[in-house]
């Protein structure tokens, strides 16, 4: 029986030798069943990532309280506002968060907040976002290991080689679904809570299996909804429709190749102009329509304080840029890692360059935070990553005989190799219990936050603030008093965003001189409560004239690969 492989048979002439699906071996492979149970998985597993980070309290306002307060925004059909970002960055009142990342695709969980308005709601809508994905890396598992079509199925013996072929196709999509699905990046966004890459992670993987399709529309929607993720995303999409360009021309003389080039070429360069104008019209217009600043973002001083001061020092300095990349030790590992652990597959095909924006605003950056493999940066990575792999195993696969097997071998050392990353990288906590209770100071958080009334204006410490978000009126504690009602706050730990414990220490004492009580404390975790008017010094709240400030990141933040 024929198997539907969602190319039409003219489309199939035109692939790439390695991504040319065969009639048993394109869709064919893809057990409906198998896909359900391993995006269950997926789901499962990035669901229990985020949901023990909860349990333990160890997810922050930010950035889970601020997602929380701008979604709910819009499910109340208004802008994403959220005071626990304009407070700490003193931004003025009103100030939306498309200003601080043009992330209008957000909207899109409204709907999920009409059910149940929580935070852990976006735990688990990022999961299923994340988990969305599976049935994406499968089909491009089954492209890139497609039958060419000179291995046709004709003569007496074809009959067991397609079927052999197609239960190798299957195994390969199964174990695609399974690194996908439990691969260290998407553990390391669940565990970070929530962030726009929910969103982007399933994109990207539309995008690049349309790509191999050749179902060009779709690859451009999905584009497009990658521009409205993030503001920075646009390139990435400028830079696949590169990739468009260099596979789609003009490589022989038959008329069926060039009008296939000319339609692939089109869309290449819809996209590689489309993509990067998108990004600069959301960071140089709509973003500043928002209340943002363009340039708020810009952490790359060592290139320059400004996107023109930077390329005019490049031109004159070219090395700069290697430089800027290899300052800090930290950097290059993150390379020797991203591409290692894959054993450097990824490195031999073009849709790599798919990562090159992204790399360049890590590596680049002055930002210890961008430095580490323990936030969400990866998971960006991983479709690209993953794909480029599939690609370059399926034309070594291809090639037949002992290729074939060093294909097999290859892929099995990347499964092996990047599933006890996982282990190590999330999947030993979440197996165990002891890493789902809170520790003594975050326990006395919660039961510090349970002493405070609903709707009462409060200043918290960022670990509890997503436990106040959705029933207090909730700001972040932070270098400047606020004059709130409560206050909730460490003494002897550290917190972001201070730099030291004393300077928590320091606000409790100012506090207490200046019209505030201790009304409870208990492991090191105090509550206050405003029992007079008496100003206090230093205190104030955005307004109209304020100027948006920069996160100053500690000095041992992110000089650790595996750690924050």
């Amino acid at each position: 029986m024929p198997v539907e492989t969602g190319l039409s048979p003219s489309t199939r002439t035109l692939l790439p030798r390695a991504v040319r699906p065969s009639a048993p071996g394109g869709a064919g492979p893809l057990s409906g069943r198998r896909t359900a149970v391993l995006t269950l998985l997926c789901f499962a597993v990035t669901a229990a990532c985020g949901l023990q980070q909860w349990s333990a309290v160890l997810l922050g306002g930010f950035d889970l309280g601020i997602f929380h307060q701008g979604v709910a925004g819009y499910a109340d059909l208004g802008l994403p506002v959220s005071p626990v970002k304009s407070y700490h960055h003193e931004f003025p009142p009103g100030f939306s968060l498309l200003g601080d990342h043009f992330s209008p695709i957000l909207a899109a969980l409204a709907p999920l907040y009409w059910i149940w308005e929580d935070p852990r709601t976006l735990i688990l809508g990022q999961a299923l976002l994340l988990a969305a994905g599976v049935p994406l890396i499968r089909r491009i598992a089954a492209h890139c290991f497609a039958r060419p079509a000179e291995e046709g199925a004709e003569g007496g013996e074809g009959a067991e080689p397609d079927a052999a072929h197609t239960r190798a196709v299957g195994r390969i999509a199964d174990l695609a679904g399974l690194v996908y699905g439990l691969g260290w990046p998407l553990l390391a966004a669940g565990r970070g809570g929530f962030h726009e890459v929910a969103f982007a992670v399933p994109l990207i993987l539309l995008m690049l299996e349309r790509g191999l399709a050749r179902r060009y529309a779709t690859a451009a929607l999905a584009a497009a909804l990658l521009c409205a993720t993030k503001e920075d995303l646009g390139l990435l999409v400028g830079v696949y429709g590169l990739v468009l360009l260099w596979r789609n021309r003009p490589r022989g003389d038959r008329r069926g190749e060039r009008a296939g080039d000319r339609r692939g070429l089109a869309y290449g360069a819809g996209l590689l102009v489309g993509g990067p104008l998108a990004s600069a019209l959301a960071i140089v217009w709509l973003i500043p329509a928002m209340g943002g600043q363009p340039d708020y973002y810009w952490v790359y001083g060592p290139i320059g304080p400004d996107a023109g001061t930077a390329f005019t020092n490049l031109l004159g300095d070219p090395l700069l840029l290697l430089r800027a990349a290899t300052d800090e030790t930290i950097k290059p590992l993150l390379l020797l890692w991203l591409f290692g652990t894959l054993l450097l597959l990824p490195l031999r095909s073009a849709t790599t360059l798919c990562l090159l924006p992204l790399l360049a605003e890590r590596v680049l950056s002055d930002n210890p935070n961008h430095w580490s493999i323990a936030h969400h940066y990866d998971a960006l990575l991983w479709p690209v990553l993953l794909t480029a792999s599939l690609e370059v195993l399926g034309r070594l696969y291809a090639r037949g005989g002992t290729h074939r097997r060093a294909a097999y071998g290859l892929g099995t050392a990347v499964v092996a190799g990047s599933l006890v990353c996982s282990l190590l990288l999330g999947g030993i906590s979440v197996l165990t219990p002891a890493f789902w209770r809170p520790s003594a100071s975050n326990a006395a958080l919660v039961r510090g936050a349970e002493q405070i009334p609903d709707g009462a204006r409060v200043e918290a410490d960022n670990q509890v603030v997503p436990r106040l978000v959705g029933r207090t009126d909730v700001v972040l504690v932070d270098a400047t008093p606020r004059g709130r009602d409560y206050v909730l706050i460490r003494s002897d730990t550290r917190t972001f965003p201070f730099q030291t414990a004393d300077e928590q220490a320091d606000r409790i004492e100012l506090l207490l001189a200046h019209g505030y009580r201790q009304v409870w404390a208990e492991d090191g975790v105090v509550l206050l409560h405003r029992e007079s008017d008496e100003p206090v010094p230093g205190a104030s709240v955005p307004d109209e004239n304020s100027t948006p400030v920069k996160e100053i990141v500690p000095s041992d933040v992110g000089h650790n690969l595996f750690k924050g």
